[in-house]
């Protein structure tokens, strides 16, 4: 599981008020930016994410690298929509704040989101890709809403610049009928690092198939069938928390049957120190029956008494 510092960078220019992105391109990217926050600490619980803003006056730090996910809603409700993008200035402020991370052993990357024109020429923004690749960050770039030619060449160009060993995406996504952060699942930037697969899976496919479902939770490759691991997961976590119910449902189903159970009132013991209840039977069975022969002379000496009377 990698150890990342991310820093989100969102483009909340006036162009993210666009609907061709399903409900709105700012909603879009909002959900997106759940989505990443999940994936990368549920891949190492000591990941931290950051988010910030590239529109309006300039760039903004809205949360420092975190791994509190209510900083990062608050952050994202914070947000206004306004102004025009700052592409290279939101990069540049992007990795100070990667370079400050207290934990120094994390790996650094940068999300950018982009929907709007980029106005950086292709000079500086080569420039700045190496920059960033001296500095050892990776940068992941999710371009969606104008998807013109000039600005798709602007964005390889500085992807094929920054390339390196840990690894830098571009993921085009045009409009269409999936929100955006279901299709964000199936490309490289989740993906093949390692947040979804867990363990790397994507060495062991290049290594044979890596045997056992190649390390992918559940057995199945998210990045080709995201809904059947979405549903086995929640198949899973409903079937846990149906037997947590269960579980707690006879805990006071055994308590009250022992309190029906009626106190015996007769003590254990009785005053001789012997058994109550059965052991009074015992002692009649252990009394020596009366003797025929005794029967018989009281009953002749009761005929005789018959006989002195009369």
């Amino acid at each position: 599981m990698v150890l990342e510092a991310t820093m989100i960078v969102v483009d909340n220019s006036e162009s993210s008020r666009n609907g061709d992105y399903v409900p709105s391109r700012w909603e879009a990217q909002s959900d997106a930016v759940n989505l990443i926050f999940s994936a990368k600490t549920q891949a190492n619980p000591e990941s931290s994410v950051g988010l910030m803003s590239m529109g309006g006056k300039g760039p903004e730090v809205l949360v420092t690298l975190t791994t509190d996910f209510g900083k990062i809603l608050d952050g994202i409700h914070r947000t206004k929509i306004r102004g025009s993008t700052h592409l290279a200035t939101g990069i540049q402020i992007a990795g100070l704040a990667l370079k400050h991370r207290q934990n120094k052993s994390q790996r650094q990357r940068i999300i950018v989101f982009t929907c709007s024109r980029i106005a950086e020429n292709e000079k500086d923004l080569v420039k700045l890709a190496k920059r960033m690749k001296k500095n050892n960050i990776s940068i992941d770039f999710v371009a969606f809403g104008d998807l013109e030619p000039e600005n798709t060449k602007k964005l390889e160009i500085f992807n094929e610049n920054i390339k390196g060993g840990e690894g830098s995406h571009l993921a085009i996504i045009p409009p269409g009928p999936s929100l955006l952060s279901d299709t964000l699942v199936t490309t490289p930037i989740l993906s093949a690092d390692g947040v979804a697969p867990r363990g790397g899976a994507e060495e062991g496919g290049a290594d044979g198939g890596g045997g056992g479902g190649g390390g992918f939770e559940f057995g199945v490759d998210p990045s080709t069938d995201p809904d059947l691991v979405l549903a086995l997961r929640m198949s899973m976590e409903e079937e846990k928390a149906r037997q947590e119910k269960e579980d707690k449902s006879k805990e006071p189903a055994k308590g009250e049957s022992l309190e029906g159970i009626p106190e015996e009132s007769q003590p254990l013991l009785d005053e001789h120190g012997e058994a109550s209840g059965s052991g009074g039977d015992k002692m009649d069975e252990d009394k020596p029956e009366p003797r025929e022969g005794k029967e018989e002379k009281n009953e002749g000496g009761g005929d005789g008494d018959k006989m002195d009377t009369s």
